[in-house]
């Protein structure tokens, strides 16, 4: 998962919820099973460069054929030419087939950890001074480990779902431009994630400096991910003979005019009604003098430069933002360069093409000389989901008796998960884990991730029964 969480005050009636942290419930005696599985699923290495997703895949299969699915309803599912990027798609049938399905979507890739800058072994799970540490402990084994928890259990239980649930667990959602089983599935294999909705990870909870819950995130829209290599080419020559056209400069013009442009400032509903509460409740009077401003105008020029400098976080979830991010030019140190070239990386608001962000960095640059291609495969500007109350009231009712304290609100993450391709594919895609973070976070990408291991463990109770009334809706 690669994002920054934005966690708005939705402002329609009825979203903002009352929530109550309980200090505690009755042990619960699936908690071994689920630890063990926890563990065994961390503890599986999925690194591109030396481990598996189809050996994860494989055993969390094992775990669900023991637990009574039917050989048929579990599919191991990847190219052949990939054969350790493998995913898992498992299906609990539902009774009333126009009822449609609920998809559990997890990626069980992770990551690349190096053990010498650890202070633990990354791929060994360690719990200690109340947290879970090791590659993947957080981002996306956690939810992966619930959701297939969760699947267990509905089977050891009996539970017979009206809907039926859709379990994926996938690869290379950390390395997309090398794979990615979701895009994969979705054009090889559409029946494979074909649902109603899915509810994927992008969304957590806040706790205060105290650890009491105060913010429980649903996650409804992320910005679209998209590389762009710029290019320019001329003949070169001898370094001791400089010419006026030199393809470094050129490129070193153009990536200073992109530093210095600013894409307009623009509103989605999420974070309007984030910022719409900010201003309510911030300390600080510039902070508040600014947002007013802003909210009134967002096309107001001297505004979104101060928002530039007041918060980095502010300013990338109010605008699609593009940053220069790899340089490669020159093939010797005597010769004038043959070639130059950069990477842009943008984070695109939700709603825009692509094809017109291409096309501003092609006016903003000037150049034609310099060629802009999209890396890889051109992303797809992606819907919002609507956060409708067939979506919600089973979050608020689940919520009040966990947390009844902490208020529910959507969130807009200014990075990218799997949900981007799901959203673009017409299924609409949820963040919802209920696994909260303090202020320090998971270092989910960095060293020593980690997870609180009560905040798993709600998660696990949350998702839980969230996901039976989800299953048990008539459609």
């Amino acid at each position: 998962m690669d994002f920054l969480r934005l966690t708005p005050r939705r402002t329609a009636a009825g979203l903002l919820l009352a929530v109550a942290c309980t200090s505690g419930h009755a042990a619960d005696p699936t908690e071994p099973a689920f630890r063990a599985l926890y563990r065994e699923l961390v503890e599986t290495n999925t690194t591109l460069s030396a481990g598996s997703c189809t050996l994860a895949s494989e055993r969390m299969a094992a775990r669900l054929k023991a637990a009574g699915l039917p050989a048929a309803d579990i599919q191991i599912l990847g190219p052949a030419d990939r054969p350790k990027e493998a995913a898992l798609v498992a299906t609990l049938r539902g009774r009333d087939p126009k009822a449609g399905t609920v998809l559990l979507l997890a990626h069980i890739d992770v990551v690349e950890a190096k053990r010498a800058d650890w202070q633990r072994d990354p791929f060994t799970l360690v719990e200690e001074n109340g947290f879970f540490y090791a590659r993947g402990a957080s981002d996306d084994k956690a939810m992966a480990a619930v959701l297939t928890d969760s699947l267990v259990r509905y089977l050891n239980e009996g539970f017979k779902p009206r809907r039926t649930l859709k379990l994926a667990l996938t690869c290379g959602e950390e390395t997309p431009d090398s794979f990615n089983s979701v895009r994969w599935l979705l054009k090889n294999q559409p029946d494979a994630l074909k649902a109603s909705f899915a509810l994927n990870e992008g969304a957590g909870g806040e706790l205060d400096a105290d650890g009491r819950p105060t913010v429980l995130q649903i996650q409804a829209g992320e910005k679209v991910y998209q590389d762009f290599q710029l290019e320019i080419t001329n003949s070169g020559g001898h370094s001791s003979q400089p010419v006026p056209d030199n393809a470094i400069y050129r490129l070193s013009a153009a990536l200073t005019r992109i530093g210095a442009h600013r894409f307009p400032i623009a509103f989605v509903p999420a974070t309007r009604g984030y910022f719409e509460w900010k201003v309510k409740h911030t300390d600080d009077p510039a902070q508040q003098s600014l947002l007013k401003d802003l909210l009134a105008n967002p096309q107001d020029s001297a505004a979104g430069e101060r928002l530039w400098l007041t918060s980095k976080a502010w300013n990338s979830a109010l605008r699609t933002t593009c940053v220069a991010t790899m340089l490669d030019a020159g093939h010797a140190p005597n010769a004038l360069p043959q070639r130059a070239r950069a990477n842009i990386n943008c984070r695109i608001l939700p709603g825009v093409p692509p094809a017109e962000v291409q096309a501003a960095l092609a006016q903003v640059i000037g150049d034609e000389g310099i060629a802009i291609q999209p890396v890889g495969e051109p992303a797809t500007a992606a819907p919002l989901p609507p956060l409708t109350d067939a979506i919600l009231d089973p979050v608020r009712k689940v919520a009040k008796t966990i947390w009844p304290t902490a208020a529910l609100v959507p969130t807009m993450t200014t990075g990218a998960t799997d949900g981007r391709f799901l959203n673009a594919a017409g299924i609409p895609t949820y963040g919802l884990s209920g696994m909260f973070h303090d202020a320090e976070g998971s270092h989910a990408h960095g060293l020593d991730e980690r997870i609180r291991v009560q905040s798993l463990l709600d998660g696990r109770r949350f998702l839980h029964e969230v996901i039976k009334l989800y299953a048990m809706q008539p459609g």
